[in-house]
């Protein structure tokens, strides 16, 4: 996931704009598209960004700096900062503070398909985000238009006034929606029954499962089977399934539920490798 950019442009700017890319442009806080934003039909989503440009008063500067004694509402995101060396927060704006909102809620989706078995394709799990959204063409159309002074902290800045006409179908598939996302996990759309993965190994190293993940939250009443015993051992204690590694090579290991549902995956003893079986 990366941020559109700032420019102003009707295009995003790389790596943003790369089609593999979830690009994100910025809002401000009444569904219209940030002042600053980057926009255009290879953005995905937006979210909110601040818009200092949009809500400051002219000939004013802004703190920078959030204080127990601020009451002010500010135009921008709250977010971490350092001042003289030491953390703190502070006011800041732009697709870089909107691209970390929608990478928070893409984990927060991500925790709870985990949580609830459920699993996604890369490609499959962005398309269940851009259907996770408000949708904001209707804020654009008849007419409507925004004003912000580009130079606000300016005394007399001069006022700029865009068509919001132009940026219809320029800021992706809509504002995200964090918990119209997990509805849509809920309603296990999209995906699929996680499944036992592939198992990798190292000699006398051991790799641990936890078998209620794959099997629908069952925690008990498991079996397990593997074809070449030379090769691997497997042994289950309740919900946890653990893989022994004994020589280089690779066997099939066969995991049976209680109500006789099964899954058989590949597992692979390396000579040289970690505690999880990598080179």
């Amino acid at each position: 996931m990366f941020a559109a950019g700032n420019e102003y442009a009707g295009n995003p700017a790389f790596p943003g704009a790369y089609s593999k890319c979830v690009c994100v442009s910025s809002l401000a806080a009444d569904f219209t598209p940030a002042c600053y934003t980057d926009f255009g039909s290879l953005v995905t989503l937006s979210a909110p960004g601040g818009d200092l440009e949009y809500y400051s008063k002219i000939g004013e500067q802004e703190d920078e700096y959030w204080a127990e004694t601020t009451t002010e509402q500010k135009g921008a995101v709250l977010s971490t900062m350092i001042q003289n060396g030491h953390p703190a927060w502070g006011y800041m704006e732009g697709t870089s503070m909107a691209c970390p909102h929608v990478s928070g809620v893409a984990a927060l989706g991500l925790a709870y398909a985990a949580k609830t078995n459920r699993h996604y394709r890369a490609a499959d799990f962005v398309a269940l985000m851009k259907k996770s959204v408000k949708e904001l063409d209707s804020h654009y159309g008849n007419g409507a238009t925004k004003t912000y002074y580009m130079n606000h902290t300016t005394v007399g800045a001069s006022p700029e006034i865009v068509q919001l006409s132009k940026y219809i179908g320029k800021m992706g598939a809509g504002l995200i929606d964090a918990a119209q996302l997990l509805n849509n996990i809920k309603n296990k759309e999209l995906s699929s029954d996680m499944k036992l993965p592939n198992v990798y190994v190292g000699i006398e190293k051991t790799v641990s499962l936890n078998l209620a993940a794959y099997f629908a939250g069952r925690t008990e009443g498991f079996s397990c089977s593997v074809a070449n015993g030379s090769v691997a051992s497997a042994s289950v204690e309740g919900k946890t399934l653990t893989v022994k590694g004994l020589a280089a090579g690779s066997t099939s290991l066969t995991v049976t539920a209680a109500d006789g549902t099964s899954q058989t995956v590949v597992v692979t003893v390396r000579k040289s490798a970690g505690n999880n079986g990598w080179m």
